[in-house]
């Protein structure tokens, strides 16, 4: 599996997409350029898929991802942390050989990206 999203995750996003009232939204997981390590996650709902995309059917959701982000999102772990009354999902790449305080930024052994500045 090129993703993985734990049971938590899962459930969280399942009912995110349930209360967009879009019987074809999905999870949109990608990579771009940016942020204070050189590339950014841009994970989001989405309803429309494009030629360019590859996409994963789990038990309750649809994952799409298209072929330039690829590279940085094998071995991706999604997962949903409850702390205290806040809760967050939280992201594990294999591939991200440094990543910023925010956790939202990374970059892989062989591509830096393109660095700015945090908007912490």
């Amino acid at each position: 599996m090129m993703i993985e999203i734990s049971e938590k995750a899962e459930s969280i996003i399942n009912q995110m997409v349930i209360e967009s009232g879009n019987d074809r939204t999905f999870l949109r997981v990608g990579v771009e350029d940016g942020g204070c390590s050189g590339l950014s996650y841009n994970i989001k709902l989405d309803d429309t898929i494009t030629n360019d995309d590859h996409s994963l059917q789990t038990d309750h959701i649809n994952v799409v991802w298209n072929t330039q982000s690829e590279p940085y999102l094998a071995g991706l772990k999604i997962d949903y942390v409850e702390q205290g009354m806040t809760g967050g999902f939280t992201i594990d790449n294999p591939n991200a050989k440094a990543t910023c305080g925010c956790g939202a930024s990374f970059r892989t052994a062989t591509f830096k990206g393109k660095r700015e500045k945090c908007d912490e």
